[in-house]
């Protein structure tokens, strides 16, 4: 695995407030990256500066070698980068497959014509993204009739649309039963693993980070306080004291706020 991002000294203020603090990291193509912290941590934080949603004031987001900081998200997304978010973003009155449409056009720069109708557009492409993530059966209902769990899959299927070497992905699985949230993260990462892709994530659901991650980076006060495998972090002692609680394996606050 190669090295595909990499994040350098990152520093994010607000106000009188340091949220971000020399944050370094980099994540290797094929890799699953969690990003964790107690409340206040910073992750939101460092994980909208790395998608473009927050301008970084210090400090350095490569992507393959090409600076992100400054760019619009919609730069950094035809870089490469897709993205899901905590509460999924679909277009409710469109079907489910008019919504990977509605991708595949962004993704190749095309607009509606009057003499073209969009639901025809790269059809076949888009039923072939929603048999990746097993939703191909339900294609034609509208999106407003699924379930939670399913719109999540509908969203992966979108954010895969411009084959992504990077997918960030926030909360991936809040809101879903824990059979959907194990389906979702275990599609995930087979995914990372087939198309060579770096995924980062972050998460409250520690048996999803401890499951699923190959690597995991902890935020605490928005400095970074322990990198490194499952096992690692989870026998970190300050990861234990700042979020974990000692004795702990799986669990964390199930309420906080990601800040």
């Amino acid at each position: 695995m190669t090295e595909l991002l990499q994040v350098s000294h990152l520093g994010k203020r607000f106000g009188g407030v340091q949220a971000v603090a020399d944050v370094s990291f980099s994540l290797r193509r094929g890799e699953v990256l969690a990003l964790i912290g107690p409340n206040g941590a910073g992750k939101t934080t460092t994980f909208n500066m790395v998608g473009g949603q927050l301008r970084a004031d210090a400090g350095s987001v490569r992507l393959s070698g090409t600076e992100l900081v400054g760019k619009l998200p919609r730069e950094i997304w035809r870089l490469g980068v897709g993205r899901t978010f905590q509460i999924a973003e679909t277009f409710a009155s469109l079907t489910v497959v008019e919504n990977v449409q509605m991708a595949l056009l962004s993704a190749a720069g095309r607009t509606f014509s009057l003499w073209q109708k969009a639901r025809d557009f790269r059809r076949d492409e888009a039923l072939a993204l929603l048999a990746l993530v097993g939703m191909q059966a339900q294609a034609d209902r509208p999106c407003s009739e699924l379930a939670y769990g399913d719109v999540k899959s509908v969203e992966l299927a979108i954010a895969m649309a411009h084959q992504p070497a990077l997918l960030l992905m926030d909360e991936p699985t809040a809101g879903m039963a824990q059979a959907e949230r194990h389906q979702l993260m275990a599609l995930t990462q087979r995914l990372a693993r087939e198309r060579d892709m770096a995924v980062l994530f972050t998460e409250h659901s520690m048996d999803v980070v401890f499951a699923y991650a190959d690597r995991i980076i902890v935020l605490a006060r928005g400095s970074l306080i322990a990198e490194g495998s499952p096992d690692e972090v989870r026998s970190n002692p300050e990861v234990q004291a700042v979020y974990l609680g000692k004795g702990s394996t799986n669990k964390a606050a199930t309420n906080e706020e990601a800040a």
